[in-house]
């Protein structure tokens, strides 16, 4: 375990994928911000209830369990501290269209994630710092990394902020634009992010696959976590299904391309931590999918059950 974990500190990327990396993450939130408008922020200042109950659990709650169990489980400092890196990072771009196929409230989730964005400029070099140096297995080697802030603070601030300010502007002057395209943008910033990372990892395939074992099993329950905190925290203030199920989504989803970009950009060696962001980019994916999935039989048979009853009961008929 030992030498293949080692081994895997070998990760490197060229300049030219590195940026294609941070292309392909401005691609994605643009796309996502074509159809947002300055009254999306404004209704959640009207109805604050489940983006708040969101953004503590993304920012608060998730990066501090995280932190106690990786300390807890004695988890190895480079996988531990990839997590935290990923529990640092902000909802991700694909819950949206999860949150859709779950048939959950896509406007909570569009909303929470621009705001957490938008906060992640902030919050996610400041909670890896902060979580970071608290675990004391991983307060060394987070030391060691010496990530800057605000070189960190820029990468966030152009691959996400920017990217969502450009692609409100174009998308309020070019309605028609957003209509004929905003679903090829997210089929399409799916299937890039996804051949990225594979083909990122190719060249250390074997590596990775030695070590596959013990991380995707780390990488799994981290996922659950996430999924449960976000479920946990918008039971708990009572939210309806669709902002529960919102919730729950941006929380699960994690932008793990963030994780890696700042991996690759500041410190490319790191090899257990991008081992762990890059399962996460998988992992998230199909943990969303089959539970969007799931939600999305749940209410079609609910709707199947309710239709076949009013059938059957005359008085629901002549209603």
């Amino acid at each position: 375990m030992d030498d293949t974990l080692s081994a895997v500190s070998s990760f490197q990327m060229s300049p030219a994928a590195l940026l294609l990396l941070n292309a392909v993450l401005a691609f994605m939130m643009f796309g996502v911000s074509l159809g947002l408008r300055p009254a999306d922020f404004a209704a959640v200042l009207r109805r604050p209830v489940a983006p708040v109950t969101g953004l503590i659990a993304q920012f608060l709650l998730l990066p501090a369990l995280t932190c106690l169990a990786t300390y807890v489980l004695n988890v190895r400092p480079g996988l531990a501290l990839g997590m935290i890196l990923v529990s640092c990072c902000p909802g991700g771009t694909f819950s949206n269209v999860m949150t859709w196929i779950g048939r959950a409230n896509v406007a909570t989730s569009v909303s929470m994630t621009a705001v957490s964005s938008l906060a992640a400029v902030v919050m996610t070099p400041l909670n890896f710092a902060l979580y970071g140096s608290l675990n004391p297995h991983t307060r060394s080697l987070l030391q060691e990394i010496a990530l800057p802030a605000e070189n960190m603070i820029t990468l966030v601030l152009l691959v996400l902020a920017l990217p969502m300010l450009v692609g409100m502007v174009v998308g309020a002057r070019f309605p028609g634009f957003v209509r004929a395209s905003e679903r090829y943008f997210r089929t399409a910033s799916l299937l890039v992010f996804l051949l990225f990372v594979v083909i990122s990892f190719s060249k250390h395939w074997e590596t990775a696959l030695q070590v596959a074992g013990a991380v995707l099993l780390l990488v799994i329950a981290h996922n659950a976590l996430a999924f449960w905190i976000g479920d946990m925290s918008s039971r708990a203030m009572r939210l309806p299904v669709g902002d529960r199920r919102a919730v729950t989504m941006e929380v699960g989803i994690q932008n793990s391309g963030l994780a890696l970009a700042i991996l690759f950009t500041f410190y490319p060696s790191a090899g257990e931590m991008l081992v762990v962001a890059g399962f996460w980019g998988v992992w998230h994916l199909v943990a969303g999918l089959a539970l969007a999935g799931i939600w999305n039989y749940g209410e079609r048979k609910n709707r199947t059950l309710h239709s076949s009853a009013a059938a059957g009961v005359p008085e629901l008929q002549n209603r």
